[in-house]
């Protein structure tokens, strides 16, 4: 702290621009550029600010307000300070940001730093060393900074702060640069001999003398070129050996030098850098387009390309091809043959239906009359309820394909036409549109594959070939299992046995509700329990049900004669016995036709809804796509709306050429710097 920090950039800048005085004034980082300008530059600038004078500065936080009278600006600093520090001796790590330019400096970025205090003074916090510490070492850690250690000559260097500082983030001293300040106020009979010269303390970069204004001459407002010049006569009168190799011009040439030598080391990155941000902006800039000239043609072009990008996402061909989901023609290849085709193998050709149904419909069929073969008519009657059952999966398929279309539309605009993000009413109306398409060709393609199964159901051809097969060899295996019934059935089977009611006790020969018949069929080879254990979809289910609420009634008396007449009413159902041989063989035969045709349908369904969704959905769309898009979008009335960027874009766009403007000329200016007079 009070080494004189302010001083040695004032002398660099030439002029009083720093609030000064005593105690601790910088509070704040003050982030000074110093840059050179010509005598044409100069004229040129003066015109173009309405400004006279050959220096002048500019803040940050001022915007493009111009600062001639260097009062000001020390004004405006002192204000800038106390407005974000209070007016109380507080520090703020938020920097202050100052241009000055000028014809008598050197291109320098220099940081005026708050100096380190140990004692905390006014209203500062109890911790303001730790605070300023961490504020310098923010700024003095960065490896592409030269550190100006400045060190009071009147005090031992040994015990320079700013030296040992420096120490910790430049261990090597590559970057550190000692400035030795007030070598005139050193007590009569020393000298900073040792000093300078780098016998107390060694510094890589060098150690550099300089003699500030005291406070009395910038009290009487001594000007910066008079100091100077008196700085110079000093160190001729004291350091004659010295005095080529110290003070501030000496200072301002080395730093200039250190600077070049930097940046020249930096190059080959620096270059790289550029370039590849360059690379990334045009990049940028590419992707927002060219500002529209020509409305119609670029309305048709975004049209045909996203019609184009639409087809060759269904077809395999797009430019972006998703990797982590099946996507397009293949997701729709994958619904017919995975999806589709597993829904319909997984159906059941007798799902849903029983053996009773099998029977009641054989029955029903007959009318009156006992039939003496199998009616046609109730195979007719299942086998259609049965292909009816294969419309919902193909009306869903249908509806997954629709689905996918929509989800294209999306990927579309993801990926292949970037330029549409630039207008999203464009987008939003071909989004629609294609909607719009899909939705009305959806009722079309179900139309067609509810015809599809309709079809099937108006004609069930029993002549189709692969029927006919099926049938000759079923009968034929229907034959051979009957006569190996025959064959196992045992020679004798004991009376008793043949008469035992599944759900009770033996039944008695003579009891009316075991009638002849029934033990006649048993004789007859009718195997017993050929349906599966009582249940509500088979035959002994049936007869245990029929027997246990039979149980419950007053025994049939043994004749109608007797004493009371009976109701044929209450006599249980007719059904409830055991399946006759030949009913047995009717239901098989029926089920194993069934079985058959079914198949056969399922075979056909399952190849032409894929082909009828093909033909109306997605190759019509495919097809129509552009024209539509064309019809509906191209017209002049609305060129200038579907046209409109969004708010941000331009902008986008004018941020983008100027960034890209700006880092071309940095990479020309590099390319120079190889030709710059180092000093």
């Amino acid at each position: 702290q009070s080494s004189g920090k302010s001083s040695v950039l004032e002398s660099l800048v030439g002029r009083d621009i720093l609030p000064r005085g005593t105690g601790i004034v910088t509070r704040r980082p003050l982030i000074l550029q110093l840059v050179h300008v010509d005598p044409e530059d100069r004229k040129k600038t003066s015109e173009e600010n309405g400004t006279e004078g050959e220096e002048w500065g500019k803040f940050l936080h001022t915007k493009n307000k111009i600062f001639t009278d260097f009062d000001e600006i020390r004004q405006e600093i002192e204000a800038e300070t106390e407005r974000i520090s209070g007016n109380n001796k507080g520090i703020s790590d938020e920097p202050i940001h100052l241009k000055i330019f000028s014809p008598n400096v050197v291109n320098l970025t220099l940081v005026d730093l708050p100096g380190i205090t140990k004692v905390p003074v006014g209203d500062q916090p109890k911790d303001i060393e730790i605070q300023i510490r961490e504020l310098i070492f923010k700024f003095i850690s960065n490896p592409n900074s030269i550190i100006l250690a400045v060190t009071a000559a009147n005090t031992d260097m040994a015990t320079s702060e700013a030296l040992k500082v420096a120490r910790e983030v430049d261990p090597d001293g590559r970057r550190t640069l000692a400035v030795v300040t007030k070598l005139d106020l050193m007590d009569a009979g020393t000298d900073a001999m040792d000093v300078l010269m780098g016998r107390v303390i060694p510094v890589k970069l060098g150690i550099i003398g300089v003699v500030n204004r005291s406070q009395l001459d910038i009290n009487h407002k001594k000007l910066v070129a008079d100091a100077i010049r008196d700085e110079h006569a000093f160190l001729q009168k004291k350091y004659p050996s010295l005095a080529n190799r110290n003070g501030t011009k000496y200072l301002a040439k080395t730093l200039n030098r250190l600077l070049m030598h930097h940046i020249r080391d930096c190059l080959p990155e620096l270059k790289t850098r550029i370039n590849v941000l360059a690379a990334q902006y045009q990049s940028l800039l590419n992707s927002y387009g060219e500002p529209v000239d020509d409305q119609s043609a670029t309305l048709l072009q975004l049209i045909t390309k996203f019609a184009a990008e639409y087809c060759r996402t269904i077809e395999g061909t797009a430019k972006y091809i998703e990797t982590a989901e099946l996507c397009g023609g293949a997701r729709i290849c994958y619904i017919f043959h995975e999806t589709f085709g597993r829904t319909l193998e997984s159906v059941d050709p007798l799902g849903g239906l029983t053996t009773i149904d099998v029977l009641t419909a054989i029955r029903n069929a007959t009318g009156p009359r006992p039939a003496l073969f199998v009616p046609e008519v109730s195979f007719e009657l299942l086998v259609k309820r049965q292909v009816k059952r294969l419309e919902e999966p193909s009306l869903r398929c249908v509806e997954l394909v629709h689905e996918e279309m929509q989800r294209i539309i999306q990927h579309c605009s993801n990926y292949s036409t970037q330029e549409l993000l630039r207008f999203p009413k464009l987008h939003d109306a071909i989004v629609e549109v294609v909607t719009s398409l899909l939705r009305k060709r959806l009722p079309v393609t179900n139309e067609m594959v509810h015809n599809l199964v309709a079809i099937e159901l108006a004609y069930i051809n029993t002549k189709h070939p692969d029927f006919a097969d099926a049938c000759g060899l079923m009968n034929n295996n229907i034959e051979e299992q009957r006569r190996n019934r025959m064959r196992d059935l045992p020679a004798a089977v004991p009376r008793d046995k043949l008469l035992k009611g599944p759900g009770g006790p033996p039944l008695a020969p003579t009891d009316p509700s075991a009638p002849d018949s029934e033990v006649a069929k048993a004789a007859a080879g009718v195997p017993v329990g050929e349906q599966g254990e009582g249940g509500t979809g088979n035959w002994r289910g049936m007869l245990k049900k029929g027997e246990e609420s039979a149980a419950g009634q007053p025994p049939f008396p043994s004749s109608p004669l007797k004493s009371h007449a009976v109701n044929l009413l209450d006599v249980p159902v007719p059904v409830s016995r055991k399946l006759t041989a030949r009913e047995q063989r009717d239901c098989e035969v029926i089920e194993r036709l069934i079985k058959s045709y079914f198949l056969i349908v399922r075979k056909n369904i399952q190849d032409s809804v894929p082909k009828a969704v093909m033909h109306f959905l997605v190759n019509h769309v495919k097809d129509c796509l552009q024209s539509e898009l064309v019809g509906q979008l191209y017209k002049s009335a609305l060129l200038n709306d579907l046209l409109t960027e969004s708010e941000d874009m331009a902008q986008r766009r004018s941020e983008a050429a100027d960034m890209l403007r700006a880092l071309q000329k940095a990479s020309q200016v590099i390319a120079e710097i190889r030709e710059t007079h180092m000093w």
